[in-house]
């Protein structure tokens, strides 16, 4: 569980450093040509994604998911996108601490990926998922 705890941590102080290396708090928010998603509501997708299914569908937590408001958002400072993944790491640490190596071939306990979803099957759809959208972010950091 530890290499898997390191590595959505690695790439979500990844996607930390991304925000933070964005020139200004518009550009976070900025898009250009057919580019429809901002790099700061990719973060906060990626945010709202793993916070729901490592908090409220793994951990029971409650977390209560605005999918739509991932995506309309604008505008809102750095700082607050920041805080978010810091809170989404610890939700994260904390799935990851509960659970036993024997739990990753339990049926995950939600259907939004298909059903008879191992939870370790989930896990790597989410750490894909992650990564996609952090090198998107990173490739539209550097175009700008």
């Amino acid at each position: 569980m530890d290499q898997f705890l390191k590595q959505f941590t690695h790439y979500l102080d990844q996607l930390k450093e991304e925000i933070s290396s964005f020139p200004s708090e518009t550009t976070v928010w900025s898009t250009q040509g057919s580019v429809k998603n901002s790099p700061g509501n990719l973060a906060m997708h990626l945010c709202g994604n793993l916070k729901h299914n490592f908090g409220a569908v793994l951990l029971g937590n409650g977390n209560q998911r605005n999918r739509d408001y991932e995506f309309s958002q604008m505008d809102t400072p750095k700082q607050v996108i920041m805080n978010e993944i810091d809170s989404t790491i610890s939700v994260v640490k904390e799935a990851f601490e509960k659970m036993k190596p024997e739990d990753l071939q339990k049926i995950f306990p939600a259907d939004n990926f298909g059903t008879g979803q191992t939870i370790g099957s989930v896990l790597l759809r989410l750490a894909f998922h992650l990564s996609y959208h952090l090198g998107q972010i990173n490739y539209y950091r550097r175009m700008i």
